[in-house]
């Protein structure tokens, strides 16, 4: 029975709703127990304060213009390729404690078409977390459940929490993103040096799966360094320096995965490919804060032995693992007054194994940003001015290009 975005959301609205006033009826009859709305969310709380839910929601919209497909042999011409007024994202999200404070859970759930791999998968994918953590100590936790995997720092931080308006190119290409399996975080070391690890063991073919046949694991591990101690109110997960940090703070991770034949062109994203494949990814990134000012780049590759998967003999018809390298750097700087520039340069090379391929290119994308936060990231607006440039390896090396503008508002409690 196939069941359709609209029909999912409202069934999830109206269950929602129900669970509010069960809840809200149950507060009203626990003489002790609290209702109540701050920065943090939407907050359910028992007597014993041993559970604790929060609700919170967020929603981001666009309005962006796109010229036409251009190469550098043509003349500049700035008319309309396309426009796109879309409500980017729209989320809902749950988390917080039940029976025990050491029992905590993260419940986030995504509505727009562009949020739930429609393309991909051609079903509603609203699950985007479902997590269950259990935490011996502030140093130690491990989890069950999907979420996001211990990859690149600009995809573990929120959406919510970025500067430009979405991630780059290189996160697009390389990104890890979510999987269902078992995860861990431990920092052996803390006080001024502080080294943190992070470990998963997951399905390796993204959320939301179905049973997959003889499907391998992704094993994925990451370290971090922080030389100068811990960043203001956790700064090295959100970008843009709000805090103002009054001493330079830096932040340096390494990620890595071996991904045991999985199923889809991007690893946990992506079309499904033809047969099985294994790959591994390696992520370097590395953060820094001072006063205001944010600097941050990152590198990613993807390698597997043999990438292109055929649907029949006569080779007609291929799905390939997207393989090579990327390498971004971001910066930034928040006035005083909340107003903020910021600046991308990135670029995605495919690997030579992909020649002949529609993805066998080179794409630079660069891109700068004239902002302002009303509420810090709960609630703030920029404006993006960029270009993307592609160059196609299988033309003799020609180079398209496009100008875009894009305004995005975001509204989150």
């Amino acid at each position: 029975m196939k069941i359709s975005v609209r029909s999912a959301v409202a069934i999830f609205c109206t269950i929602l709703v129900l669970m509010s006033v069960e809840a809200m009826s149950q507060a009203s009859t626990m003489s002790h127990g609290s209702f109540d709305f701050n920065t943090d969310g939407v907050i359910f709380q028992s007597a014993d304060t041993n559970t604790r839910v929060v609700m919170r929601f967020r929603m981001q919209n666009w309005a962006i213009y796109t010229t036409k497909t251009m190469t550098d042999e043509e003349d500049l011409d700035l008319s309309a390729g396309s426009t796109d007024l879309v409500v980017r994202r729209l989320r809902l999200r749950f988390g917080g404690s039940l029976v025990d404070p050491r029992l905590t859970f993260n419940i986030q759930l995504s509505f727009t078409r562009s949020d739930i791999d429609w393309n991909d998968t051609q079903f509603p994918n609203i699950i985007r977390d479902a997590m269950i953590f259990w935490s011996f100590n502030k140093n130690l936790q491990v989890g069950f459940g999907q979420t996001k995997l211990p990859g690149n720092r600009q995809r573990v931080i929120s959406s919510a929490d970025l500067e430009i308006a979405d991630r780059s190119i290189v996160n697009g290409a390389f990104t890890l993103d979510r999987d269902f399996g078992f995860q861990a975080f431990w920092r052996p070391i803390s006080g001024d040096q502080i080294v943190n690890l992070r470990a998963a063991i997951s399905s390796g073919d993204g959320r939301n799966q179905p049973v997959i046949s003889g499907g391998g694991l992704a094993y994925t591990g990451r370290i971090e360094f922080l030389p100068f101690g811990a960043f203001t109110n956790g700064g090295d997960y959100f970008e843009g320096d709000l805090s103002r940090e009054q001493k330079p703070k830096v932040s340096i991770g390494l990620s890595y995965q071996h991904n045991d034949r999985h199923t889809k062109t991007r690893g946990q994203l992506g079309k499904l490919l033809f047969q099985p494949r294994s790959a591994d990814i390696l992520y370097a990134d590395g953060l820094l804060k001072y006063d205001g000012f944010s600097l941050y780049g990152e590198y990613a590759q993807r390698a597997s032995q043999d990438p292109i998967t055929y649907k029949d003999t006569t080779k007609k018809e291929s799905a390939a693992v997207f393989v090579g390298n990327g390498y971004m750097v971001q910066a930034s700087y928040i006035f005083p007054s909340m107003w903020n520039v910021a600046a991308r340069y990135a670029v995605v090379h495919a690997g030579d194994q992909l020649a002949g391929l529609a993805d066998y290119t080179t794409m630079t994308n660069i891109a700068g940003v004239v902002g302002y936060y009303i509420n810090k990231h709960r609630i703030k607006t920029n404006l993006e001015i960029g270009t993307t440039r592609t160059t196609l390896h299988n033309s003799n090396d020609v180079t398209q290009f496009t100008y875009y503008s894009r305004f995005n508002m975001e509204l989150g409690i």
